[in-house]
């Protein structure tokens, strides 16, 4: 049976499509009310970039134990309710004209740490909710509404932040949250309680995770992966903006609508991730998927004002293409080999590793556009990007479709 005919997955992805539409928005607001109303330097828009995913370095870990010991569904709920209440906080201190960088600085760290949360029990919980079987449906139709969102989020900031002003266009942000929370609520599905196993204390069930995954040669290699793409990432986000505005002297509505094309990129490669998992195989669409798409890349730094825009689009877009397709075919394969107890620490350890990269990188980005300039940073971070798929062209998803036993 389909997932569209699956009440409670239906829930489940309407309330994860607003969500994200919201999330979206709120990723391009918060850096250019940063960088245009509150003047932020390079320096801070890398302090910016590393708060928003410094948690998963700061709690990564001890989440997965917590998660592995709770009902998934309700932690989510708590991570949606909290996330509101911290984004709607950035509009009102505007309207009372008591908006300070450290606030924006502040939010991102704590909205991080529940989207730690959320993330961590979002992946643990798919399986229960849709079956084993049924993941790589489950996770492509999901991705395909974020990637929707990451198509309209940036033109619709930077529209509001023309029009209104960016703090205003994180109202969206905050409402999404509520919104997500709401659909949660009304899941009929009944969360098995976790089994009810001897808890050997908090650090040698991270290190249980850690295990499985570290030990296995292919989830080594899909860590090191994406864990350096994000690293990169990171490099390039922290000075991206400026690249935009400054070096190109693009309004915020012409940067929304350039930043949309990895949106675009996205929607693409999770309606067609499905084909290219049954031609292929899953293993293959892993390394395979990188390897064709993250070169194009390159094309970001050469943009200048004129056609040359274009570059932007085409490396935003054919970039996100293969990012979503490589997703959604290893986050399925992880779901897939990892047992139920392990799922919340399994994710936790990955996402340590990978979303703790993006701080890290965003820090460097952040020094380095200030020390040899955004330009030259920018072009450190996408050949960085291009060159993380060794890691998977070199194991052993290249070599054997009996990958999903090595270890």
């Amino acid at each position: 049976m389909s997932l569209w005919n699956h009440r409670d997955f239906r829930l489940l992805w309407a309330g994860d499509t607003i969500s994200q539409f919201g999330a979206s928005i709120g990723r391009t607001v918060l850096p250019l009310l940063a960088a245009g109303v509150l003047a932020a330097s390079p320096f801070q828009m890398g302090l910016l970039t590393a708060a928003n995913t410094a948690a998963f370095l700061l709690i990564g870990l001890p989440a997965g134990v917590w998660v592995d010991r709770l009902r998934r569904r309700p932690v989510m709920l708590a991570a949606d309710l909290v996330r509101a209440v911290l984004m709607l906080s950035i509009p009102v201190a505007w309207w009372l004209e008591a908006l300070t960088f450290t606030h924006l600085v502040v939010v991102a760290l704590l909205v991080g740490a529940a989207t730690v949360m959320f993330d961590i029990a979002y992946q643990s919980y798919l399986p229960v909710l849709v079956g084993r079987d049924r993941l790589v449906e489950g996770n492509a139709k999901l991705t395909a509404s974020q990637s929707v969102a990451e198509v309209s989020g940036p033109a619709a900031a930077g529209g509001v932040a023309q029009a209104l002003g960016a703090a205003n266009g994180v109202l969206a942000t905050g409402i999404g949250y509520l919104a997500s929370a709401w659909y949660l609520l009304r899941i009929r599905a009944v969360e098995p309680r976790p089994a009810a196993t001897r808890r050997s204390g908090l650090v040698p069930e991270i290190a249980e995770g850690l295990r499985f995954v570290f030990g296995h040669r292919s989830l080594r290699a899909i860590v090191g992966t994406t864990g350096t793409a994000n690293f990169f990432d990171g490099v390039s986000l922290a000075v991206v903006v400026l690249f935009l505005t400054r070096d190109l002297d693009l309004s915020d509505g012409v940067v929304g609508l350039l930043l949309s094309a990895a949106g675009v990129g996205g929607v693409l490669g999770a309606l067609t991730a499905d084909r290219w998992n049954r031609r292929f195989g899953q293993t293959r669409v892993i390394w395979l998927s990188m390897l064709v798409t993250q070169p194009l890349g390159l094309l970001l730094p050469l943009a200048e004002p004129g056609w040359r825009l274009a570059f932007v689009v085409v490396a935003d877009l054919v970039t996100a293409y293969g990012t979503i397709v490589y997703n959604i075919a290893q986050v399925s394969y992880r779901q897939a080999i990892c047992p139920d107890h392990l799922l919340g620490r399994m994710n936790a350890s990955v996402r340590f590793v990978v979303w703790g990269a993006l701080p890290v990188g965003g820090l460097v980005g952040g020094l380095l556009g200030s020390e040899i300039g955004v330009l030259a940073t920018l072009w450190v971070g996408v050949v960085g990007r291009v060159l993380s798929v060794v890691w998977v062209v070199q194991s052993p998803l290249r070599r054997d479709a009996s990958a999903v036993d090595a270890h």
